[in-house]
């Protein structure tokens, strides 16, 4: 590629402004994937893709349109320009739109301090066949394994860059590198799968392909002869593979959109309890070698550290411009943005305060209950809160893991659920969502 992202950033502005419009914004992303499968300790697939995709928002007043293209080309770029705007020119008004002020961007960052692109070569394909040909060894050694349904090593690396007509321009570079592994256990109708893991930006981060070939292989045959739980109340253990979600579905409580929308079941919970009273949710985006970290937002403005939940208390909504705008808020800096849309709310690297008891501890703790490792499903009502996923896991009687469970139903309502949680003290400290294994007590069981 003859041209840099930043000038295809400022040719994409240039070409707005040549074809009429009062602002506008450019994005592009330069990137590098490849992918490894392997089966039967031989090669299944492998897969490499190169390209540059471009995005382009322009503002006719207080209208707005996007464009998108995988063409670089300068015909291709004015072409984007001018649909754009005439696009823009017959969309409804909206009074919230529009670019950062300039005392609203961001100053000043430090990319490196972040750690987001690993400085090492790209792997050889040979390197990535070789992690997940052992990964899958490790995998069918154990005993009771019959197969490994897939085997996977990848590695990927991308460029951003950002500008819009206030002035704001930067970019940035992130790297990553992946491997997993499907094994399964039994035969016929008694088969039983799991999966294991890691994806880490720096390549010397990764764990051991035979720990994960292992792990998997182990979690698969702990799930063999399994049964439906009881129905009735009992307390449940998210396993710590699975708990980021329910915090998840906090974060999406609160999104800004959601609340400028008026749909979402914590519209009315600003400044009050939503977590017990001594767990937080902290966000910070400028933790090294983390997935989620950014130096700026997609409008340019600063990101930076905050209490999502400060001492069980909601202390904000996650907010960009617009819907800032919309509430009569300032954005927090968690607008997020592909090429072919306009920013929206997102959050960045968030973790919730670990308890000072390990999984162990809670299991022996919690009597006789179900730890859910793993879910298929959702009914989530986004007004209300109420909650009911299909799950399987490990049954516990009298604190001991007894059997493996599947074929059951969990329910509650998220508002109870969330206030009574107990974190245990095991969340992987790398994951843009550190939240370790979470006990909930009371929840609805229904199985046979």
């Amino acid at each position: 590629m003859s041209k840099t992202l930043q000038e295809l950033t400022q040719q994409l502005l240039d070409a707005a402004q040549k074809a009429g419009a009062d602002g506008a914004d450019a994005m592009a992303v330069q990137g590098t994937s490849v992918s490894i499968d392997v089966r039967g300790g031989a090669l299944e697939h492998a897969e490499r893709s190169e390209g540059t995709d471009i995005g382009l928002r322009v503002f006719i007043g207080q209208r707005q349109a996007n464009v998108s293209a995988s063409d670089i080309s300068d015909a291709t770029i004015a072409m984007m320009a001018e649909r754009a705007v005439a696009m823009a020119k017959e969309a409804p008004e909206d009074p919230h739109i529009g670019l950062a002020r300039a005392d609203q961007l961001v100053q000043s960052w430090d990319i490196d301090a972040l750690e987001l692109c690993d400085p090492s070569a790209e792997p050889a394909p040979e390197e990535l066949q070789a992690d997940a040909a052992e990964a899958e060894a490790s995998a069918l050694a154990v005993d009771g394994i019959s197969q490994v349904q897939a085997t996977s090593a990848g590695y990927g690396a991308t460029q951003v860059h950002l500008a819009a007509s206030n002035g704001f321009s930067g970019g940035y570079a992130r790297t990553d590198r992946g491997l997993s592994c499907v094994a399964i256990a039994g035969t016929g109708a008694d088969m039983e799968r799991d999966y294991d893991g890691d994806s880490r930006i720096f390549q010397a981060d990764l764990r051991d392909a035979k720990d994960i070939g292992r792990s998997a292989a182990e979690r698969a045959l702990a799930r063999r002869d399994a049964k439906q739980p009881p129905t009735g109340a009992f307390p449940v253990l998210f396993d710590e593979r699975i708990s980021s979600s329910l915090i998840g579905h906090l974060l999406g409580a609160i999104n800004g959109a959601a609340i400028a929308r008026g749909s979402s079941w914590l519209l009315d919970a600003l400044e009050q309890e939503v977590l017990p009273t001594d767990l937080s949710i902290i966000e910070d985006p400028h933790r090294a070698r983390a997935s989620g970290s950014r130096p700026f937002d997609a409008e340019g403005l600063p990101t930076q550290k905050r209490a999502i939940v400060d001492n069980g208390v909601l202390t904000s909504w996650t907010l960009d411009l617009a819907n800032a705008r919309k509430l009569g808020l300032e954005s927090t800096g968690n607008a997020a943005r592909g090429v072919g849309g306009p920013p929206s709310p997102s959050t960045w690297n968030i973790a919730l305060t670990q308890g000072d008891k390990s999984r162990a501890d809670l299991i022996r703790d919690m009597g006789t209950g179900l730890i859910v490792t793993s879910m298929i499903g959702s009914t989530i009502n986004p007004n209300n809160g109420d909650y009911s996923r299909g799950a399987a896991g490990l049954w516990v009687e009298n604190g001991e893991i007894t059997h493996a469970v599947n074929e059951c139903t969990i329910a509650g309502n998220l508002r109870d659920m969330l206030r009574s949680i107990v974190p245990a003290n095991d969340a992987r400290a790398h994951l843009t969502r550190v939240v370790p294994s979470l006990l909930v007590e009371g929840m609805t069981l229904a199985g046979q």
